[in-house]
């Protein structure tokens, strides 16, 4: 049997997702009306929260739910092809506890040996190889704003949520892989010298470029080759640039410029896409230092060595946790 990457899909499979497209988001559509008429049942105390039976039928789950499975799975088309879907981790695997999407949905990682672990603080940072680890918050065209939760144990990925506590999503999807480099920090006492802004008291975000969308809670070796300097609400939040091992074309992607190369104008969708994402919600564009540039890998590992130091520091109590963070 032909096996095909969803990625580079064929002229039939083109034209049966072209095909299935208005379906798709027609129920997609009421799906949400039926979500949106739950929140506001409950909201009037008319229906018990347990009760919200409409959270299962919420057309955000289906869209993301190819991306987020945590096992290697296919699908079957009417043509009886099967089309390959990335795979999580062969080291480690997921836990989900609560429906998705909704505020007590957790996805927690679990080792070889079944155990939960902390993405943030189990999972090394660098591979023997020279690799660095990322883990996947947000699959490549997706909407919903998931994030490690640091402030809860073994600091699971959940759903961010507003300041009225409801569910955060992007206007539009993200069209690359999004997450997290473990054991980073951008400690928000340490001003950068040219820029004069602090980080934002996260781990490190990434930005994976490769062509295969990777699941929800997967921990991908990658190389990083390139960092943007965000700076959203006067907070200093880089976006390292990287492109999985496995990628069809990570041999050729080892510096910024390569990106350039072999991802013609990638880069410049990454800034304008981050620089853009909260203005349909009327905030303003975030900004850039660096005159905006995406700085080359010798930089850019150079910041990740500095973030490691600093989580390192917070970890072992030289620096206090004053933020309520969660260190086990």
């Amino acid at each position: 049997m032909e096996s095909l990457n969803v990625a580079t899909p064929t002229r039939r499979g083109r034209d049966l997702k072209q095909f299935l497209a208005p379906v798709k988001y027609s129920m997609v559509g009421f799906s949400d009306a039926l979500y949106e008429l739950g929140e506001a049942l409950v909201d009037l105390s008319l229906i018990r929260p347990q009760y919200r039976w409409v959270d299962v039928l919420n057309a955000r789950a289906a869209r993301q739910r190819a991306a987020e499975d945590d096992y290697e799975s296919s699908e079957t088309t009417s043509m009886g092809q099967s089309l390959h879907i990335h795979a999580a981790s062969a080291h480690y695997a997921n836990t989900r506890v609560g429906i998705n999407p909704s505020l007590g949905f957790r996805l927690f990682i679990t080792d070889d040996d079944g155990a939960k672990v902390s993405p943030w603080h189990d999972i090394p940072l660098k591979n023997d190889d020279g690799t660095m680890n990322f883990v996947c918050e947000i699959p490549k065209d997706t909407t919903a704003k998931m994030e490690v939760a640091t402030d809860e144990k073994l600091t699971p990925i959940k759903q961010d949520t507003s300041d009225d506590n409801k569910l955060r999503y992007y206007p539009y999807s993200i069209n690359w892989n999004y997450g997290m480099l473990p054991q980073t920090w951008e400690d928000p006492k340490h001003e950068h010298p040219t820029m004069k802004v602090s980080g934002d008291n996260d781990p490190v975000d990434v930005v994976e470029i490769g062509s295969a969308a990777l699941a929800m809670g997967s921990v991908t070796p990658v190389k990083p080759v390139g960092v943007y300097a965000m700076i959203d609400g006067g907070e200093l939040d880089w976006k390292v640039i990287a492109i999985s091992t496995s990628d069809p074309k990570a041999k050729d992607i080892n510096d910024v410029a390569d990106v350039e190369k072999h991802f013609p104008g990638e880069l410049e969708k990454i800034r304008v896409w981050f620089r853009d994402y909260k203005t349909p919600e009327g905030k303003p564009q975030n900004e850039f230092g660096l005159d905006g540039k995406c700085m080359d890998k010798a930089y850019t590992l150079g910041v990740i060595e500095e973030a490691h130091d600093a989580y390192t520091a917070l970890k072992s109590g030289l620096s206090a946790n004053e933020y309520e963070f969660s260190l086990e």
